[in-house]
């Protein structure tokens, strides 16, 4: 018996408010109806009416099911008999986009031939998230945060041009990992990846440090050294705590950064070199630009594109998968890596802010393995700084201090940081331009 149009008008009233692209066909692979997703999906105009699996604007289904059929099919079975389930990277309107692509029979009653529903959702995005966390954890991250992972996101354009990337953020939120990704992923990866902190080297030798010095230009120079811009021609060169960069040598970063040219100390012979700048900073280098102890033209320089790293207090979500991640390094370590964290402890930790984020939470996970009381972590296990704070925050709740007005914590703050809005900013824990919009509110220069 065929298959009569009023089955087909049937299927097509339920098929009709479904989010998913559902087709609908007979054994021989001929479309009898689809919904107006599969039109959206594959962007074909909304008044075609012949539509063939071999051609849905530009891209053959049909050898798509012929060939997932035949990997799913047994021995015995037929590849038109087999359900199947897979994934297909479909170019539509010029971009790719990624389907998952369910297909199965459906027995009629009453009629000999079975038909085959296709039913396809969009898993595009989903795709795009998880090339995301792939890239994300392979240079150490665990983040299931949308703001640090839109930064990921958006670090796969940028890291593919040759602009210099400037990270700003609170020490220990993971600045110089992003630094490596951005390396690893432009063209540049094959060259070398040289890191300098700035914060690290006395001011008096941060020069030959990167710019290298000849033989005899100071004392204890007994040999000719290259410096960093040198050991990362044709790479990267990282310089973290960037702010740290004595301002008299600023002005030779910002030549070498324009024209790729410098004299190592000591030296009249310009050097050349092809680096790309990647710095971080975890002070605002804006507001050392307004206190004249940075150069503005050289923080445009390196902030052609500029991030703000989150600290790990404004992502609470990445906490317990963080320790996670930290427990399983450990135990490569030689750590036991079967200890669980304890409810009781762990509600002091998604309490605690962790000034020192990452690097302070590791540093506590490392602490709390080795105090863990048979194989569990009480809060007992957790370090002194976490366990006073938690103490003296109770404290302050049971014993609360008369309140002031904004303007007079504000003005506070202010001058306890003898006006750098960065510093009363975290002295009040809030954004700087919390802070900058509170301020102009209430009218306080």
């Amino acid at each position: 018996m065929t298959i009569t149009r009023d089955i087909v008008s049937l299927l097509e009233s339920f098929l009709k408010p479904l989010s998913e692209g559902v087709i609908v066909c007979n054994r021989s692979g001929n479309i009898l109806t689809v919904n107006a997703t599969v039109h959206k999906l594959f962007g074909i105009p909304s008044g075609t009416r012949q539509i063939s699996l071999a051609n849905m604007n530009g891209h053959n289904l049909r050898s798509s099911l012929i060939r997932a059929g035949l990997d799913t099919a047994g021995e015995t079975e037929h590849h038109c008999e087999t359900v199947m389930e897979f994934e297909e990277k479909v170019i539509v309107n010029g971009q790719p986009r990624w389907f998952q692509i369910d297909s199965s029979l459906l027995d009629i009653p009453g009629n000999e031939d079975k038909l085959r529903m296709i039913v396809m959702r969009d898993i595009t995005a989903e795709k795009r998230l998880d090339a995301v966390i792939g890239d994300k954890e392979a240079c150490g991250f665990v983040s299931e945060d949308p703001d640090m992972l839109r930064l990921i996101d958006r670090l796969h354009v940028v890291s593919s041009s040759n602009a210099s990337v400037l990270f700003q953020g609170e020490s220990g939120t993971g600045k110089t990992e992003l630094a490596r990704l951005v390396h690893k992923r432009s063209g540049r990866a094959d060259q070398p990846f040289v890191e300098l902190n700035c914060g690290a080297i006395p001011a008096s030798l941060i020069e030959t440090e990167l710019f290298g010095h000849v033989k005899g230009a100071f004392t204890g120079a007994v040999k000719t050294r290259a410096g960093r811009f040198k050991a990362a021609d044709g790479g990267t060169l990282f310089l973290d705590e960037i702010s740290e960069l004595p301002y008299e040598l600023q002005a030779k970063l910002l030549r070498v950064l324009q024209n790729g040219e410098y004299e190592p100390v000591g030296s009249d012979k310009t050097e050349k070199v092809d680096v790309r700048l990647v710095s971080a900073s975890n002070q605002d280098l804006s507001d050392l630009v307004d206190n004249h102890s940075f150069r503005a033209d050289l923080y445009y320089r390196i902030a052609v594109v500029p991030f703000h790293v989150p600290p790990l207090r404004d992502r609470p979500g990445d906490i317990p998968l963080l320790i996670d991640a930290l427990v399983q390094r450990l135990s490569e370590r030689g750590y036991q890596g079967d200890i669980s964290f304890s409810h009781e402890a762990m509600r002091p930790i998604m309490n605690y802010p962790w000034p020192g984020n990452v690097r302070e939470l590791a540093n506590m996970v490392e602490h709390s393995l080795i105090c863990a009381v048979d194989g569990v972590v009480q809060p007992e296990s957790l370090p002194d700084t976490l366990q006073e704070y938690c103490d003296a925050r109770r404290h302050t709740q049971a014993n609360p201090a008369p309140k002031i007005n904004d303007r007079e914590r504000i003005e506070n703050a202010l001058r306890k940081a003898d006006g750098n809005k960065t510093l009363a900013a975290q002295m009040l824990n809030i954004d700087r331009s919390t802070l900058w919009r509170k301020m102009q509110r209430l009218g306080i220069e």
